[in-house]
């Protein structure tokens, strides 16, 4: 999703499974990388900043819904220009795709993604465990480290993202339940919302 879209209060969870999943490719690691400088939740945000990540317990009806709920998402922001400003005609879109899907409203479908890709960060793609997103992050430095086919300057550019990724940590899984749960569902979810980021 683009960045208006979607709150930036987990982007590097969300950059987390990208990353993941775009090394483990062996393909675009730099750009990805890149995503990871985003910001983590903060416990106050600064003036600008959105709200800071509002955890929730997650269901299967919530997961079920944001797979099906996820193509038509991506059919109408995938046409928006990168850090487009908000448009309430693709507002009330997104509403409309959200509350046919059985959300409250966007912002509902919004905490819902939020707090899966919380949870994704911290997945290791390689064994489909959770194991934090430090420990995610530090793989990935690895791998950047062994890659061999990456400039000299893009691995620069990249292990210094992902050294500030880790001096920027997600926040702590309030709901050790999500974990399971979105374990059920690792691979239909890295499919669905991994695509967004690559």
């Amino acid at each position: 999703m683009r960045e208006f879209i979607r709150p930036a209060a987990v982007a590097l969870s969300v950059a987390c499974l990208a990353l993941s999943i775009a090394v483990m490719s062996a393909g675009s690691a730099l750009a990805q990388a890149k995503q990871q400088s985003a910001p983590a939740q903060a416990a106050a945000p600064p003036p600008g900043q959105p709200p800071a990540l509002k955890q929730m317990a997650l269901t299967d009806k919530q997961i079920q819904a944001v797979l099906v709920a996820q193509k038509d998402m991506d059919a109408i922001t995938e046409k928006l220009p990168d850090n487009a400003p908000p448009d309430p005609k693709v507002t009330a879109q997104l509403d409309a795709v959200a509350k046919k899907n059985g959300f409250a409203s966007y912002d509902e479908y919004n905490d819902v993604i939020d707090n899966i890709s919380l949870v994704l960060g911290g997945f290791d793609p390689a064994t489909k465990k959770y194991v934090g997103s430090e420990t995610v992050i530090k793989a990935q430095i690895a791998q950047v480290q062994a890659d061999k086919k990456m400039s000299a300057k893009d691995k620069k550019e990249a292990l210094a993202d992902l050294n500030e990724a880790l001096k920027a940590p997600a926040p702590a899984i309030e709901n050790k339940g999500n974990i399971d749960l979105v374990g059920k569902y690792y691979d239909k979810l890295a499919d669905a919302l991994g695509s967004d980021q690559q």
